[in-house]
């Protein structure tokens, strides 16, 4: 057990960004265990605006109760490395999750994503996905990457990826059709195999002839070696472990099939989190002793990443590998699980070493809010969703604007996708600088212009050095304040305000507040 005083104006970051937790202090109550539950992008690290970092290698079990920090877990490291967030971020990311350097598809992050899950849940189909691209040309918007999200599979159940015929009657003509309009196409998986069907008989099979004893070994498996059944979100299924090579090359066929007889250009690897590898997920008794659920989860996330278009959302120790990852599912709301967690957990996430972030799909990810009996979309909140998004290096749609907002909310919502491609050449350059440093493109102002008392400023953040957005994150806000570091900055209409202050600007619905540093004149 390791027991840490935090220190006077003290503030860390760390460990998961599936809620917005951070920063913590000495006032803090706030209780997890990394080693049983790790949702979206997770690291077992935490560091301080005082400069010290805490570090393991493993999971662990953390406390933040009457002014300390309690961890229970193995090796945990405690160390100080200079006096500011920045410094004792970039030493223990130096030290611990070096920047592994691969090079990420561009096209992320120089025009808006599109997402099918909250227009079609579980039920695309060929012509309402070939309808849906054309309307977002349509409607003003550029056309990206286009992922077709859950249901586009074969009906049987899960983890037999082939396109569902009766919905999708000729998947390589679809493919060719978004590709001629400008998409990129991407496919939904997971590695969770539902346990009924032919195609699940099929996998026992699938490599016998070449190797009979594989048979015995595919999928995770119980202490008894039988399949381990594992409880997630959709039921109850098996799951693949790819840590295995049988499950590796069994899955990797199936989607070279898809990307060689149908075009596909990648895919959005769902779930696969450390806790579905976990005993506590088990309904038929222990996991077999091998690969830690780290490990499971590890290797699910490193065998996603040979492929070019690829997308992850539950990563544990992900920190300093170059991947696309996006924010967890996000309420159509102003609190809570909603747009006022999506800043603070997307600098949570650039200080756990994952500076390459989604953050969500605009208006709200979670699906059940829309179709809940009764549910009214807020439009305002839908746009401001959009403008948070703008400047973040990757911004997704799912539910379609021009279905959800009235023409002028429309016309700002595409404004909001204009005005991220127009910044695409500077994105892109943070982009290209965070492959090779692993430093973090959204920032907190702390990060950037320590020791001003900013540590708790969560509604507005950096993009970079030189950018700073201000979004309304409030209902019926129409004006805000705006806390500016140091420097002189220029708004959109030219005025300049002197960093260091704060000041009220306008912020009708239609605008964004955001900032350019420029040189003192």
């Amino acid at each position: 057990m390791t027991e840490i005083k935090i220190e006077k104006n003290e503030f860390w970051w760390g460990g998961t960004t599936m809620h917005g937790y951070c920063p913590l202090h000495a006032g803090s109550d706030y209780h997890q265990d990394f080693r049983k539950y790790a949702p979206n992008q997770t690291m077992p690290f935490f560091v301080s605006s005082l400069g010290r970092y805490i570090w393991s290698e493993e999971p662990f079990k953390i406390d933040i109760e009457n002014g300390k920090i309690i961890i229970d877990g193995e090796n945990i490291i405690l160390e100080k490395a200079g006096s500011t967030l920045k410094e004792a971020y970039l030493e223990a990311q130096k030290k611990h999750f070096s920047c592994d350097g691969v090079k990420l598809e561009k096209k992320f992050f120089e025009i808006p994503q599109y997402n099918s899950w909250i227009e079609f849940t579980y039920y695309p189909t060929q012509n309402g996905i070939l309808e849906y691209a054309h309307n977002i040309i349509k409607n003003g918007f550029e056309p990206g990457i286009l992922i077709i999200d859950e249901g586009w599979h074969i009906n049987t159940g899960y983890g037999n990826w082939e396109f569902d015929f009766a919905r999708f009657p000729d998947p390589k003509a679809m493919v060719d059709e978004l590709h001629s309009l400008g998409f990129v196409v991407m496919l939904w998986i997971t590695p969770f195999v539902s346990p009924v069907g032919p195609g699940y008989v099929r996998s026992l099979n699938a490599f016998i002839g070449t190797d009979p004893e594989s048979a015995n070994h595919i999928y995770k498996r119980n202490e008894n070696n039988e399949i381990a059944m594992t409880k997630w979100w959709n039921g109850i299924s098996a799951i693949l472990d790819l840590t295995n090579k049988y499950d590796a090359d069994f899955l990797d066929k199936q989607l070279q099939h898809l990307i060689i007889d149908y075009g596909v250009d990648g895919f959005k690897f769902d779930g696969g989190a450390l806790h579905h590898y976990s005993d506590d997920n088990i309904i038929n008794g222990s996991f077999a002793k091998g690969h830690s659920p780290a490990e499971c989860n590890i290797a699910w996330n490193e065998f996603g990443r040979k492929y070019r278009y690829h997308e992850y959302k539950d990563t544990f120790k992900g920190g300093g590998k170059n991947v696309i990852q996006r924010l967890h599912d996000r309420d159509h709301s102003w609190t809570g699980n909603g747009l006022s967690d999506i800043i603070p957990c997307a600098i949570t996430n650039g200080l756990i070493g994952h500076p390459f972030i989604c953050p969500d799909m605009v208006g709200g990810g979670e699906w059940r809010n829309r179709y809940t009996p009764g549910f009214i979309t807020d439009e305002e909140l839908f746009v401001r969703m959009a403008q948070c998004s703008a400047l973040f290096p990757m911004i997704q749609f799912s539910w379609a604007p021009w279905e959800a907002l009235s023409e002028e909310n429309l016309r700002i919502c595409v404004e909001a996708a204009r005005l991220h491609s127009s910044m695409s050449k500077e994105i892109l350059a943070l982009v290209e600088s965070a492959e090779e440093t692993g430093e973090p493109i959204i920032r907190c102002l702390e990060y950037n212009d320590p020791m001003q008392g900013y540590e708790e400023i969560n509604d507005e953040f950096m993009l970079g050095e030189d950018i700073l957005v201000a979004p309304v994150m409030e209902k019926g806000a129409e004006e805000r304040t705006v806390v500016f570091p140091e420097g002189m900055w220029q708004d959109t209409d030219g005025k300049i305000y002197e960093g260091r202050n704060s000041f009220a600007v306008s912020a009708p619905l239609n605008k964004l507040p955001w900032f350019r540093r420029i040189n003192k004149e």
